[in-house]
């Protein structure tokens, strides 16, 4: 948690959870519970999240707005966080009885309203006049409490959360196949797309199975080498309850046997073959794909009456030549969204090496305020309403991923390209604080390259 090693972690997954989780560094369990709830609109709004950051690092003082005010607010460093925090806020600051605490619980609730809000604020400011609290403390009460009708966390509802992002990270960190394994049997969910998910696992020593009509079940699955076993859900356009018949009755004894015991469409057998998950017959996947059209229409001459495997020779060859790692990454993308080969980065890293881009995991080592490029595949676009027009790009790499800031000037001059291409190279300036790197854009364009128009890939966007 600490180094924000959190994709796939629930609710801590975030770009923004990612950049603060390192700032924070969270030591105990309820300092999960404060990072859960500090990256939300009302705490961002009121700017409680750099006062609370700084101090917890030491470069700020703990100070309250009122002396009042410190039993409610020490245990969060003086910066209130949760809306329990505001209701006694309320109570104590303004002296508001049990019924006004409960309307203002209401106006910060699921329906939120401003008008409500704009009346309540009027009865905070007269309510701390009496008891002698006016000027910047008033202004900075004020401030927290309305900036919490911009969704702020119950301290209840944080500790639920955290309880599951502790979990996850848990479970991330110990039993890894089993994690990830899930992750992608209950997708859609979470920030990133299967194929994020995948090459982190990777790079953490997850080891993967490709799909195998042989082998897999429907779901993915731990296997006895502790590797995940792709599962049929992958397969693009394959049939849930064909997929589970595959499955159940496992043991084909050839692509024939295959079709006849299954009922596979023309389309679904050419899927797993260009997949690979044929290759368990014998055929590498363009002899796969040749016999596929003879499976499935059995009268069709190709240039034999009776195709077998490369592997057999006295059988006519395959007049296909085999697909190259290019194709078949592409083939992967476009078959299953996913590829457990080499990244699309890793087939171009000399050309990018000679053009001077930056891999993302040697991003930390370089010095604050150093021009950099760095290129990879848009994996997450985002447009937050309290980034004041800002966009943020997550590029992936095959050594990790590096985080964008986009100026709004730069967005709506480069819209085109930001918005609509898989593959970016950007030159900016690294920005490197509390060993959290992002790189501000000063130029993006378009990665060219032969896989590049192909990969049937799109980014996950939050606008």
């Amino acid at each position: 948690l600490c180094e924000a090693d959190t994709i796939g972690v629930f609710q801590v997954e975030s770009r923004a959870q990612m950049a603060t989780l390192p700032r924070l560094k969270p030591a105990c369990f309820y300092d999960l519970v404060v990072q859960v709830a500090i990256i939300r609109p009302g705490p961002i709004v009121g700017q409680m999240v750099h006062p609370y950051i700084n101090r917890r690092a030491g470069r700020e003082a703990v100070h309250y707005a009122h002396p009042s005010l410190e039993p409610i607010l020490a245990r969060t460093l003086g910066v209130p966080l949760f809306q329990e925090q505001l209701l006694r806020m309320a109570m104590v600051a303004a002296g508001f009885t049990g019924g006004q605490a409960e309307e203002l619980r209401r106006a910060l609730g699921f329906k939120r309203s401003k008008e409500r809000m704009k009346q309540i604020e009027v009865q905070l400011r007269e309510g701390m006049a009496r008891q002698g609290i006016t000027g910047e403390a008033a202004d900075q009460i004020v401030t927290a409490i309305a900036s919490f009708a911009l969704y702020g966390f119950p301290e209840s509802h944080a500790a639920s959360f955290a309880l599951l992002a502790y979990a996850s990270a848990y479970l991330k960190a110990h039993h890894p196949s089993a994690f990830f394994a899930a992750l992608l049997n209950n997708q859609p969910m979470g920030f990133y797309r299967p194929s994020t998910l995948v090459k982190d696992a990777q790079r953490r020593g997850v080891r993967f199975h490709p799909i195998d009509v042989q082998r897999s079940a429907w779901d993915c699955t731990v296997e006895e080498d502790g590797a995940v076993q792709l599962g049929l859900r992958y397969v693009s356009g394959l049939r849930q309850e064909t997929g589970k018949t595959m499955a159940l009755r496992k043991t084909f004894l050839s692509l024939d046997d295959l079709v006849a015991r299954t009922g596979l469409r023309r389309s679904e057998v050419v899927t797993l073959a260009d997949v690979g998950a044929l290759n368990a017959f014998g055929y590498d996947r363009r002899s796969a794909l040749w016999q596929a059209e003879r499976a499935v229409r059995p009268n069709l001459q190709l240039t034999s009456h009776n195709l077998q495997s490369d592997e057999d020779d006295d059988a006519p060859s395959c007049p296909l030549r085999p697909m190259t790692e290019v194709e078949r990454l592409v083939a992967d993308y476009a078959g299953t969204g996913l590829t457990i080969g080499r990244h699309p980065m890793a087939l171009r890293r000399d050309a990018l090496a000679t053009a001077g881009v930056t891999r993302a995991i040697d991003l930390a080592a370089l010095r604050q305020g150093r021009r950099v490029r760095v290129a990879g595949m848009v994996i997450t676009r985002q447009r937050p309403g309290t980034a004041k027009g800002f966009v943020f790009l997550t590029l992936e790499d095959e050594t990790g991923i590096a985080n964008i800031i986009v100026r709004p000037d730069l967005f709506a001059r480069d819209h085109q390209v930001i918005v609509h291409e898989p593959f970016l190279i950007v030159d900016g300036i690294l920005q490197s604080q509390d060993d959290v790197t992002a790189v501000r854009a000063e130029a993006v364009e378009r990665l060219r390259g032969p896989d590049a128009d192909d990969i049937n890939f799109s980014a996950h966007d939050f606008y």
